[in-house]
């Protein structure tokens, strides 16, 4: 079964809050790098969708998109749009996170592939996006159109604080790229 992308208001993120936020904390702890160490606790999942994403969905400055699969919500995509004056061309994925009990069903994929319609839709020609360096999602990248622009070494540490990661620029040009 395919999994279903709905783009989410404001009040889906409190409709959907436990479950967006059990996605986050399952990552972390899992040792997926999306800016958070572990624990992940509840209440700081909580304000992470209610305090910083919630305002910017709200204000029109990024996209959100959850896939269903199973009648649950099992992860979600960023797509920021608000960008500096000199480049309203550009857009940036973040957060593509899809639980570890759900992955390898092309969930992923398929919030990518809405995150780019939408990207198209507001008429961006430049994507970006970055991720751990050899992180399982890098292959995915790659497999839609995303390139490589460089590595930083060193950049953040791992969920469980022992290790840093380098992290890996990546872009796709949306003109040039075939319709996904």
């Amino acid at each position: 079964m395919e999994p279903h992308i709905l783009q989410l208001d404001g009040s889906a993120i409190e409709a959907n809050l436990a479950a967006l936020s059990r996605i986050l904390i399952d990552s972390v702890a899992g040792g997926a790098a999306i800016s958070f160490m572990a624990p992940l606790s509840q209440a700081d999942a909580e304000r992470f969708w209610l305090n910083d994403v919630r305002p910017h969905v709200e204000a029109g400055h990024r996209s959100l998109f959850g896939a269903w699969h199973d009648g649950e919500i099992v992860g979600t995509v960023q797509l920021l749009t608000a960008m500096p004056p000199n480049q309203p061309h550009r857009c940036e994925i973040a957060k593509m996170v899809v639980h570890p009990q759900a992955r390898r069903l092309g969930i992923g994929r398929a919030l990518m592939d809405r995150a780019l319609a939408r990207a198209r839709e507001l008429g961006k020609t430049l994507v970006t996006l970055d991720t751990r360096t050899g992180d399982a999602a890098e292959p995915l990248y790659a497999s839609i159109g995303f390139e490589v622009a460089g590595i930083i070494p060193d950049f953040a540490f791992d969920p469980d604080g022992r290790a840093k990661h380098g992290t890996t620029y990546m872009y796709r040009r949306i003109e040039d790229a075939a319709a996904t």
